[in-house]
């Protein structure tokens, strides 16, 4: 059975998506207009603007169909062309948006990003811009056959629940474990730290475990350290907090995030290696803290 987002959503989308050159890797919507959400963003959700993220091989010629079609779309770098509007499309996460689109009766925005560069920030969390988007449940429209591209969608679910574990305790809720994924992506994000609506991750996920159980179940089922009563939708986990469990965890990190955290510890002139300095947190009470740090 499907799980419910907000109504006639699959027919909007597609008629949404109709409107863009098909040479999509990957397309998918996100955010407070495709799942219903808690508090104040639920009060507008068949209002809010709709948010798509475009994965494309070839960024140069997919910006050129789409300055074809949908000139209007872009703001003054129309008048550059393709090759300059990929060029900017490669600074910070790789991701190019247009927004404040009016599109079928709504606004949306969407973000163009390349195969290669999606594929980089699963695998490695370059960025968790784009990545931190696909830790939590989103709207898959088209995906294409590519066992990298699928390998890495996977890669960065197993990464998130391995990050999860190191800052949660022993033992914890279902619930607990999707706070901690939904949070994340938000770690470093500095709107939260300013003021942004505090209790966003939870009116994110509180609304919406279904659809985390139906994105995680494989993984926590193939995961020995969590039994998972899949048939009473809930789990039970006793994590490993030895310093040996903890050292098998922090070497499964994306490679990004291990540098992250051997540079917070590693002093300035040392040169250790990541695995001595990732045994080292191993063995720290904090290393939950120092994770999230990263």
């Amino acid at each position: 059975m499907a799980l419910p987002v907000l109504s006639s959503s699959a027919v909007r989308f597609r008629r949404v998506l109709a409107h863009f050159p098909q040479e999509l890797s990957l397309a998918f919507a996100y955010g407070s207009g495709v799942f219903r959400q808690a508090g104040a963003a639920a009060e507008h959700g068949e209002n809010n603007m709709l948010d798509f993220v475009f994965a494309v091989d070839d960024s140069v010629t997919w910006h050129t169909m789409n300055l074809l079609k949908n000139r209007s779309h872009y703001s003054f770098l129309k008048f550059f062309g393709p090759n300059q509007i990929t060029s900017i499309q490669s600074y910070g996460a790789g991701i190019y948006y247009n927004t404040l689109v009016p599109c079928n009766g709504r606004m949306i925005k969407y973000g163009v990003i390349s195969t290669d560069t999606l594929i980089d920030d699963l695998f490695h969390w370059k960025t968790l811009y784009v990545a931190g988007r696909l830790q939590k449940p989103v709207k898959i429209l088209t995906q294409n056959e590519s066992s990298k591209l699928q390998a890495a969608l996977v890669s960065n679910l197993k990464s998130a629940v391995t990050a999860a574990f190191l800052m949660l305790p022993e033992s914890f809720s279902e619930e607990d474990l999707y706070m901690q994924i939904a949070g994340l992506s938000y770690s470093g994000d500095f709107r939260m730290i300013i003021g942004e609506d505090r209790s966003k991750v939870q009116n994110i996920v509180k609304p919406n475990i279904p659809h985390f159980q139906k994105l995680y179940s494989n993984i926590l089922q193939d995961c020995p350290q969590v039994v998972y009563k899949h048939h009473l939708g809930r789990l039970e986990a006793s994590i490993d907090k030895s310093p040996e469990g903890q050292f098998t965890q922090l070497m499964a990190l994306p490679k990004t995030l291990q540098q992250k955290i051997t540079s917070l510890v590693n002093p300035p002139g040392k040169n250790r290696d990541v695995e001595e300095i990732l045994l080292q947190v191993a063995h720290d009470p904090d290393c939950g803290f120092v994770v999230h740090q990263g």
